[in-house]
């Protein structure tokens, strides 16, 4: 019997993995997005803390940056899926369960990526507020805007302009960051890509792959987030 080649380990063929490993990469998708997301709404909590907030909130925000920055992802995912199967445990035991219950790893893992992510995303926002020239939020307070529209209208797209390289460089890292939430059981691409090598014995076809898979991911969403920058950066001259 020939052994299969890759064309026949992506096919749909006897052979073929390929709707194992879309399922995978889809899982992938939907990993990094969620974290991505989750890492937004920490960000701009974050952000905000270090700008406007008090001394305590500035102190969390530093804390939360510092620490999250500082710890190895891979740690922050084994803390939410333990801590969390711990939590879960405790709680079914109160309402007669027993053994061991697990925290949804997608759950987990989403939780953790985003939370990592967060403090990128809030030095990213940081700077980019402050990249934004104190003039411009002068002109719009004289001609008497609110503090809402002088936000929606100015420093919210001037931010964001300014925030898209490095949230780009964010959704990179967190995209590259998804393959670690296999260790909860979430079969995402690199796992199936794992799957396939141990049952067919050609682990290096099926790494090669996936390789080419995320590289196709992270091709697709960086000619995404350029296009999102060239459309926020409309009437700018460039250097």
């Amino acid at each position: 019997m020939n052994q299969a080649t890759i064309f026949d380990l992506i096919g749909t063929g006897p052979n073929g993995w390929g709707p194992a490993l879309a399922a995978g990469a889809l899982m992938t998708i939907l990993i990094a997005t969620a974290g991505f997301l989750i890492g937004a709404v920490f960000g701009c909590l974050g952000a905000w803390a270090k700008i406007s907030g008090g001394p305590v909130t500035r102190a969390i925000a530093g804390t939360y940056t510092t620490v999250l920055r500082g710890i190895p992802d891979l740690l922050v995912i084994y803390l939410f899926y333990f801590g969390g199967s711990a939590v879960v445990t405790a709680i079914g035991r109160l309402f007669g369960a027993t053994g061991f219950i697990g925290f949804p790893g997608f759950l987990a893992g989403a939780l953790a990526v985003g939370i990592t992510s967060g403090a990128q995303q809030t030095e990213v926002l940081r700077g980019a507020y402050h990249a934004v020239h104190p003039g411009e939020l002068e002109a719009a307070t004289a001609c008497g805007m609110s503090s809402w529209v002088r936000f929606h209208r100015i420093l919210a797209p001037l931010a964001l302009r300014y925030a898209l390289p490095g949230m780009g460089n964010v959704w990179q890292v967190v995209l590259k960051e998804s393959a670690l939430v296999s260790v909860t059981g979430v079969v995402e691409l690199l796992r199936q890509a794992q799957i396939g090598a141990g049952s067919t014995s050609l682990p290096f076809d099926f790494y090669i792959i996936a390789a080419a898979i995320y590289l196709a991911i992270s091709t697709v969403s960086g000619g995404l987030l350029q296009f999102s920058e060239r459309r926020f950066s409309r009437g700018v001259r460039r250097g």
